[in-house]
């Protein structure tokens, strides 16, 4: 890299956060934007380097987009916004300008997060060198991993692991799950672990209850939930918990990710301790004779600010 920085976002279904990166400093000139107002992203970018840089020549960029990459043409899942790389990049004079998955971002970041980026949820201690596991809900629900190539360097996978068909652990989740697939058909991991999903499960909730469903937003959920003012708040939120437990479990046993679990995502951090005291752990490790397994796994919760950030500042700066 040279002394100019580099451009790196963070590209989610609601807000664009950008930042530049130069070599051997955090990243800096941090703005948060909301991607409604802007018509993609290189219409957003220009507007944040004219506010934070506008005589600066950039070269480099990488983005992390909430949606699968399968080309040059990158449309998002919970987004209106589409893009091509190739026309981004020239539009905006770089030389180069990587694109990948927002949770393939997340999981480059594992390597440099520190101790106070990271809240233990149980388990034991990692094993070297073994699969890592990330996830984590947002606007969507976020999945990746990371696995050593034959030269030991960590690589992420990007993953749709988002959209796997949610499973019901008892008979109440059943009843919960039924009430959303007559809704939506197909009911997905996402349709419940997500900002959307919780509102999706308070509703499913309140009508498993005969009552009606009051509260239309994620943070009047949650709130209500940690404050115990709403049973019906309380059961959204301990089931979005467990079920996240059993995403969890299920993609811990699949990649045999004996290196960790990091769960990540702009949700649970804000209410870290009652994630902490839910029953995630316990649904983590509920797979029947494979429960020993788990239990020597660990679990983290990511409280870094911007996880994405670090990973995507390790990609221009290596």
């Amino acid at each position: 890299m040279t002394e100019q920085p580099a451009l790196i976002a963070d590209i989610g279904g609601t807000h664009v956060r950008f930042a530049l990166v130069r070599s051997g400093q955090p990243p800096a000139e941090t703005v948060v934007l909301r991607c409604g107002d802007y018509a993609g992203p290189a219409e957003a970018a220009r507007a944040y380097l004219q506010a934070v840089a506008p005589t600066v020549a950039l070269r480099r960029g990488a983005f992390a987009v909430a949606s699968p990459i399968s080309g040059d043409r990158v449309d998002f899942t919970n987004s209106p916004w589409s893009f091509s790389v190739a026309a981004t990049r020239e539009s905006m004079g770089l030389d180069r300008l990587d694109v990948i998955n927002d949770f393939a971002a997340v999981a480059l970041s594992v390597p440099y997060l520190g101790a106070e980026d990271l809240m233990r949820i149980g388990g034991g201690e990692p094993l070297a060198g073994a699969p890592v596991a990330v996830l984590g809900p947002g606007t969507g629900l976020g999945v990746s991993a990371l696995v050593r190539d034959g030269a030991g360097n960590w690589v992420p996978l990007a993953s749709e692991g988002g959209h796997i068909t949610m499973a019901a652990a008892d008979d109440r989740e059943d009843a919960l799950i039924g009430w959303l697939r007559r809704r939506y058909g197909h009911v997905s991991a996402e349709r419940l672990l997500s900002g959307p999903g919780l509102v999706n499960l308070y509703e499913a909730v309140a009508a498993a209850n005969g009552r009606p469903a009051i509260y239309n937003t994620p943070d009047a959920i949650s709130r209500r939930a940690v404050e115990n003012t709403c049973l019906l708040c309380r059961e959204a939120l301990d089931t979005f918990f467990a079920m996240l437990g059993t995403v969890a479990g299920n993609l811990a046993l699949t990649l045999g990710a004996r290196g960790g679990v990091y769960i990540a995502g702009g949700i649970l951090p804000r209410m870290r301790e009652a994630f902490a005291l839910s029953g995630f752990r316990a649904r983590f490790e509920a797979k029947g004779r494979f429960q020993p397994y788990l239990a020597g796994i660990p679990a983290w919760l990511v409280v870094h600010p911007q996880p994405a950030f670090a990973g995507l500042a390790a990609l221009v700066t290596r």
